[in-house]
């Protein structure tokens, strides 16, 4: 299959100032309009001697045709409106007046595709680009039959690069503020493939470019998506930059894409980026602010709290704050207690009787599984908080006032447990609500505050209030 080569452009907003000499004005304009229009409309401007351009001419039809598609008033003339909306950040696929696919609709022939990162922007951690990256897939694989699983080796169905200038497949970057990435439609080799520009500025928020946004506007075209008219839409020409929290697929996005691949199989017709019911987020910052359950995740610390969940990024002040669904929509609310086994790559979360398991995003097979598997016995119905520290393997539970102690290397769990926590862990008694591991010390969760707590000397070093890794 012919692959159709989708060059995502978002162009630096710049101001622009009419003048007075209505001459030079129109000069001006041009040179806006003329690169926009061969790009986006395919004027050829190389055949159209400047001193010629004037009345109804092809110019003047591409200008009309830009306006109908944006919804402007169709006036054939370079009014404010007009000049505004061609200078705004947006894709470099060609507009087009029919909604959904690419010519012929190319899909891909299968429901479960591959990806594979070949390398990294040092703009962000790999944590970052491969969390940015996993959601954007989520956005797409929430409303379709469609999975994606990531590979470290060989060729996958999308190959995802980063790159300067000259790369290899004729298309060059354009250096910063330029052409953002490109993708290509489902096929074969290069089919499906998305190249991000290195010489921009890529994040996890809403300053430069987020990662995210673009990586799931791309992947759409990945998919065999193009552009939607729906200003609302993933999938509209301009890039629009929105707190990566709030983002929500539009309904346009959802009928596009089930067009070509039909709704999720065996889950919720509605996705669950669209809750029905109006949610408050925590205040993060609150004096009274108390956690469910608490874990790392690939360099980051997640708070979970009801429906919400907190990622903390140690190099970022801010912390952000979504909707758990987003990121595991077959995980039920209210986590109740969580670890990360960082060799393993893995991250398990608890719930009354029944625990999970996930990679990333991903939910792994044969879960949930009931605790008792773990070598609980009868009476423990639930976790109240769960630590691993990754220098022994060794998980500790704490479920009342006693802890049990797991083995993950031999997955059993250690004999003459449980054990009472007040004694083991002398100043912190007698219950923990949320615990995790980092630098070489534990941190218990109860209530408001929380408790360093060095493995080395086995004490409590500091008392802090439970919010101050949100800099409050």
């Amino acid at each position: 299959m012919k692959s159709f080569l989708l060059i995502l452009a978002l162009h630096a907003s710049i101001s622009y100032n009419l003048p007075v000499n209505h001459g030079t004005t129109l000069e001006k304009n041009l040179l806006v309009a003329e690169p926009y229009l061969e790009k986006f409309y395919g004027l050829k401007m190389k055949e159209l001697p400047l001193n010629k351009i004037k009345g109804n001419d092809p110019v003047v039809e591409k200008i009309e045709e830009m306006q109908e598609f944006f919804g402007l008033e169709v006036t054939g003339t370079l009014d404010s409106a007009t000049l505004e909306m061609m200078q705004k950040p947006r894709c470099g696929v060609p507009d087009v007046h029919d909604f959904n696919v690419f010519p012929r609709q190319p899909t891909w022939k299968k429901y479960d595709l591959t990806y594979r990162i070949m390398n990294y922007t040092p703009d962000m951690t790999r944590a970052d680009v491969d969390y940015a990256i996993e959601k954007a897939f989520k956005v797409w694989s929430n409303v379709t039959p469609l999975t994606f699983r990531r590979i470290y080796m060989g060729e996958a169905d999308i190959m995802i690069s980063f790159a300067s200038g000259v790369h290899g497949d004729f298309y060059p970057f354009d250096g910063r503020h330029g052409t953002l990435a490109h993708a290509y439609a489902p096929g074969p080799g290069i089919g499906g493939d998305a190249h991000f520009d290195e010489d921009e500025g890529w994040t996890a928020d809403i300053r430069g470019y987020n990662l995210f946004l673009v990586a799931a506007h791309e992947f759409g075209h990945s998919l065999g998506l193009d552009h939607s008219r729906d200003p609302q839409a993933l999938m509209y020409p301009n890039y629009k930059a929105v707190d990566p929290s709030r983002f929500r697929l539009s309904q346009d996005d959802v009928k596009g894409i089930q067009t070509l691949y039909g709704g999720p199989v065996n889950r919720p017709s509605k996705s669950p980026e669209l809750p029905s019911k109006p949610t408050t987020k925590p205040n993060v910052c609150s004096s009274s602010m108390t956690f469910d359950a608490i874990t790392t995740l690939r360099g980051e610390i997640i708070f979970f709290k009801d429906r919400f969940l907190m990622r903390k990024q140690l190099q970022n002040p801010k912390v952000s704050v979504d909707l758990l669904s987003l990121f595991w929509p077959s995980l039920p609310s209210g986590i109740q207690a969580a670890y990360e086994v960082e060799s393993k790559d893995q991250v398990f979360l608890f719930k009354d009787s029944k625990y999970w398991a996930v990679s990333g995003t991903n939910l792994l097979t044969g879960y949930p599984k009931n605790i008792q598997s773990l070598g609980f016995p009868s009476y423990v119905k639930k976790m109240d908080a769960a630590v691993h520290n990754p220098v022994t393997g060794k998980t500790y539970f704490f479920v009342g006032n006693n802890y049990w102690r797991y083995d993950e290397r031999s997955q059993s769990m250690d004999k003459n447990y449980p054990r009472q926590i007040a004694k083991a862990f002398l100043g912190v008694g007698p219950k923990v609500e949320a615990a995790f591991y980092y630098n070489r010390h534990y941190y218990f969760f109860q209530g408001a505050k929380q408790l360093e707590y060095d493995t080395f000397s086995n004490r409590v070093t500091q008392v802090l209030n439970s919010n101050s890794w949100f800099g409050c």
